[in-house]
């Protein structure tokens, strides 16, 4: 079956393109996709604008919206082992980890869900009798939704959920190396009942599919998660036909052990914190900021817990953790590793591909730790997107600070005291989107997702996650209409 879907027919590309989908955890195929030229994502943007602006999702009221979301979680839980599945072998992660996040896209879905029956709009003091003022919030109109391939099917949630229960229409192009699941989740919104042309997909790498949703003057507004040189270009291609824009570019997140922290608990979750599917998370805590006197204990008891993580591929019951995406991306993370030990760095354990036989079909890179490092290193400022771990130490609350906020990136950060007023100071001082205290990692489809800095621009999740999708109007009504009276040689009246 094709796999391009546009104005509710699926179709092969315009040039008959194809691309393998390949296991990264052992390099088998996993499926041959349609390819997207320039001419489809045209052709799909064209479907949206005609279905925007004749309303036929718009104009659904707001409570069926949301019963639709509701229809389209309960699709998801029917197909849950089906859709871990394809995630797995997509990105490698474990199949309980792939479970997880079917389990938040349905949180996701079902959040969004509710907030489609809320009314925003509101009722404004006019100034004087006779007249009435009200805001209105209407669909942006057609949105562009590019997701990343690390969590492919909880970021499209994170977008076609507020698209949909505002009443826009969408064009979505997923990760070119991991469409599985956002094609199935195309197909589950047909199969709610989504009208033709409100949902479009589309496929390929972002130079030929991605590059006209931020260009294209019928596209209102793009949403993008990934890294920040995509984001840069694709905020300057959107400027040029001031577009809405959303993004969410990663971050370079501390994670800040006091002396006086729960050790078993800090040094449990630092090793997930940055371990967590092999770091290719964009919250991952991949700066451990220790306080001086617990540095060693505490980078000791981190270096055992790496060292005995056990590599395997999404179907291994004894494997811990996966691959990395892909080769290209491996020799980039064990660059970054070299670069970091010639600048000074200390490794304590990773650093090299391992040798194991049964790993050596895919793009494996073991969890590593780099100790004693500083602000001035790459390697601190630097995203990895990899399990890397990189140590710095600081002595007082004020380093601590000062030390988490030396990044030009601001997504997430932890900090870890028993001590609940330094522990609240420390978080009002540290500028990131999320501050966890004594944990890391949980978030919550009613609590604003992003980052400070140039970790991105706007918000997912949450009401203000919800708000980026519609557009403010406001909507004044003179209830006496009389003449102004300021052309004629009259007195003016009051307005």
């Amino acid at each position: 079956m094709p796999d391009l879907f546009i104005d509710g027919s699926w179709s092969s590309g315009a040039k008959g393109l194809t691309r393998e989908i390949r296991c990264p955890a052992d390099g088998t195929l996993v499926a041959t996709v349609d390819e997207a030229t320039r001419e489809d994502t045209e052709r799909a943007i064209a479907a949206a604008r005609v279905a925007a602006d004749d309303g036929r999702w718009a104009s659904v009221p707001a409570s069926e919206r949301g019963r639709l979301l509701h229809r389209l979680a309960d699709l998801l839980e029917r197909d849950v082992e089906t859709i871990a599945r394809l995630e797995s072998l997509d990105t490698g992660k474990r199949m309980v980890e792939s479970r997880y996040d079917v389990a938040d896209v349905v949180s996701a879905f079902r959040w969004f869900a509710g907030l489609a029956g809320i009314d925003l709009g509101r009722v404004v003091d006019p100034g004087g009798t006779g007249t009435f003022s009200r805001v209105v919030y209407e669909p942006v109109g057609v949105c562009a939704l590019i997701t990343p391939w690390n969590y492919p099917l909880l970021q499209a949630s994170w977008k076609v959920g507020p698209a949909v229960a505002a009443g826009n229409t969408f064009v979505l192009k997923p990760s070119e190396l991991t469409p599985s699941t956002t094609i199935h989740l195309v197909r589950l919104l047909q199969e709610a009942g989504l009208p033709d042309g409100v949902a479009n997909l589309v496929l390929g790498a972002g130079a030929e599919a991605g590059a006209p949703l931020a260009e294209h003057p019928d596209v209102d507004m793009v949403s993008f998660t990934g890294g920040l040189l995509t984001g840069r270009r694709i905020m300057a291609a959107a400027a040029s036909t001031v577009k809405k824009v959303a993004l969410e570019l990663g971050g370079k997140n501390p994670n800040i052990v006091f002396a006086d922290a729960d050790l078993d608990a800090a040094v449990d979750n630092a090793a997930t914190a940055v371990f967590l599917h092999s770091g290719q998370v964009c919250s991952a805590g991949a700066r451990l900021l220790v306080e001086e006197p617990v540095h060693d204990e505490v980078v000791d008891r981190v270096v055992a817990i790496a060292e005995g993580i056990r590599l395997g591929g999404p179907f291994d019951p004894m494997a811990e953790t996966g691959p990395l995406i892909s080769q290209a991306h491996r020799d980039k993370v064990a660059a970054y590793v070299e670069r970091a030990v010639a600048d000074g760095a200390v490794l304590r354990t990773g650093g090299s591909v391992p040798d194991e036989p049964a790993l050596a079909t895919g793009w494996y890179y073991p969890p590593t730790v780099l100790d004693r490092c500083d602000t001035a290193m790459a390697c601190v400022q630097d995203e990895s997107f990899g399990p890397v771990l990189t140590v710095e130490t600081f002595r007082t609350e004020e380093e601590a600070v000062r030390l988490g906020n030396d990044t030009i990136y601001g997504l997430a950060g932890a900090v870890w005291t028993g001590d609940s007023s330094k522990a609240h100071c420390v978080a009002a001082a540290l500028r990131h989107g999320t501050i966890w205290i004594n944990d890391y990692h949980p978030y919550r489809p009613a609590a604003e997702w992003g980052g400070f800095k140039q970790s991105g621009v706007g918000r997912e999740l949450g009401h203000v996650g919800f708000a980026e999708y519609v557009e403010p109007k406001h909507i004044y009504e003179n209830l006496q209409p009389a003449p102004s009276g300021w052309f004629g040689g009259t007195e003016p009246t009051n307005s």
